[in-house]
């Protein structure tokens, strides 16, 4: 494949060196009880790269932006996902839950609607920022953690929710093999993720666009960065191995959309692949020229796979 990036004697566009971080106030407020982690200061002050706020705790394990306008994006996907998966939050037949756990919990909203949804259901999301609202409901808490390191919590789950860690994770088999240590037996893990591998059924998305150019070489930097971008087909045989029983898996069809562009692609392809901000701006510029036009039905796979821990197991 040809390099799409362009040939330019501009100069590079370079972040503000005085914007090498981002203390500004947190959502958290003055009310940090519910959170186990201490919120210290080093957890707060945010690198920003390419005018783009990231992750501090753990930085560079995680390719996505924390920056409100990743917030947003993630807050509308989880709408659109509902409506896609028939307004429900979790596929799996679990009944009253006593403790859940929502890894990777991002902005909090699965969290806050579940807890909303099930008052007498404990709520716990961990992520690796503080970016959750202060005034939550009384049942949902939440923890600074990595889902990476060695699970510490007291007690086990009747349900682990998981879902968007596409091109976040470095080992799936321990992640999903601790799902289940924590699941209680007899109840329910449930993973939902996609397969970023672009495609259309009608021959429209083709190798001379820039789009597929695009998301071809963003796949390739998320698997040299080490975190696999596509693990939604994976899922039911990563929880079969772990020993769940009982699994089922579905698929959905999603289109592609502008709001992720900049967070999915700028610290992979500048940090990994060596890129110029400006020459990552050319390329995206004409991925949205490709997103805009009707002829072109780019889609890829979204999927909700879930177990059931055994009755006998410990």
């Amino acid at each position: 494949m040809a390099d799409p990036r362009p040939t330019t004697n501009e100069p590079a566009i370079e972040a503000d060196p005085e914007l090498t971080t981002d203390e500004s106030d947190s959502t958290l407020g003055d009310d940090v009880s519910c959170y186990t982690a201490s919120l210290t200061s080093s957890i707060q002050r945010y690198p920003v790269e390419n005018n783009r706020r990231y992750h501090a705790y753990k930085d560079g394990s995680y390719i996505l932006p924390n920056d409100e306008a990743e917030l947003d994006r993630l807050d509308v996907t989880h709408q659109k996902l509902k409506i896609l998966l028939q307004d429900k939050l979790l596929r799996c037949p679990v009944q009253n839950p006593g403790r859940v756990l929502d890894v990777g919990t991002g902005t909090g909203i699965w969290a806050i609607e579940y807890g909303d949804d099930h008052p007498d259901t404990e709520i716990l999301g961990t992520d690796l920022s503080p970016t959750q609202p202060s005034w939550v409901p009384p049942n949902v808490k939440f923890e600074v953690d990595d889902c990476e390191e060695p699970w510490t919590f007291r007690d086990k789950f009747d349900v682990i929710h998981a879902r968007y860690l596409a091109t976040a994770i470095a080992d799936w088999p321990t992640l999903v093999s601790q799902a289940f240590q924590f699941t209680k037996p007899g109840g329910y893990s449930e993973f939902q993720d996609y397969d970023l591998v672009y495609y259309s059924e009608d021959g429209t998305l083709t190798d001379d666009l820039a789009i597929q150019k695009w998301i071809t070489i963003l796949l390739q930097a998320a698997r040299d960065f080490g975190r696999d971008p596509c693990p939604g087909p994976r899922l039911a045989g990563l929880m079969r191995d772990a020993g769940f029983q009982n699994k089922t898996v579905g698929a959905w069809n999603l289109v592609q959309i502008e709001d992720g562009l900049e967070a999915f692609t700028l610290r992979l392809f500048t940090q990994v692949l060596g890129w110029k901000s400006d020459e990552v701006q050319v390329l995206l510029a004409n991925v949205r020229k490709d997103l805009r036009n009707p002829k072109i039905h780019a889609q890829f796979d979204f999927f909700v796979a879930y177990g059931q821990k055994p009755m006998d197991a410990s």
